[in-house]
């Protein structure tokens, strides 16, 4: 079953009670989500929710991929699938289908966001999208073994993967991804 609208709404009102400061920038979400409109919906406009996979190893180096339709490098992510019923869940799977990671490969760290972000997205007519915003969900993964690797990419979606240290990770993505590294170890 779908991830609902109230339970994208729960999760960013327990996200923005841990972090006061961004309700200003996450207001316009908090009003579309009142609105309930199935935002797990690629097809929902003018915003939809996505899932980022921040994947960081014992060594604090952090997983990131060089999308191809953007030409820019991200954390692993994407559009949540009406199968998904749950957010952690989704991320992994978007981690590991763009990536080629096995799943029993890592752990989440917590089943919570370490980060959301509404972001404007250009317009894709080859895919019948106007422009419209993510409201994108990241989730924290750890690796279970030092010496985890990539395997066959995504190729469709993903050019290229690899492992980043912190300060290189944070130029290319942002401030994000200090919270991916210095997010609690896995949870019970």
């Amino acid at each position: 079953m779908a991830i609902s609208d109230s339970a994208i709404a729960d999760v960013l009102a327990a996200y923005l009670a841990r972090h006061p400061d961004e309700v200003e920038q996450l207001s316009e979400p908090l009003r579309l989500l009142a609105e309930g409109r199935d935002f797990a919906s690629r097809r929902s406009f003018p915003m939809h929710v996505t899932v980022g996979a921040l994947l960081v190893r014992a060594d604090a180096e952090v997983l990131l991929i060089e999308h191809l339709a953007y030409g820019i490098t991200l954390q692993p992510g994407g559009h949540l699938e009406p199968t998904d019923d749950d957010l952690c869940a989704a991320a992994l799977r978007e981690l590991t289908e763009e990536t080629g990671l096995n799943p029993a490969d890592v752990v989440p760290a917590s089943q919570t966001p370490v980060y959301i972000e509404y972001g404007q997205v250009p317009a894709r007519p080859e895919k019948d999208e106007p422009a419209h915003h993510h409201l994108d969900l990241g989730i924290v993964f750890r690796t279970i073994h030092a010496n985890v690797d990539v395997g066959p990419l995504q190729e469709s979606e993903v050019t290229g993967a690899a492992w980043y240290r912190l300060a290189t990770a944070e130029r290319l993505v942002g401030p994000r991804i200090a919270r991916a590294v210095s997010a609690p170890a896995l949870l019970g």
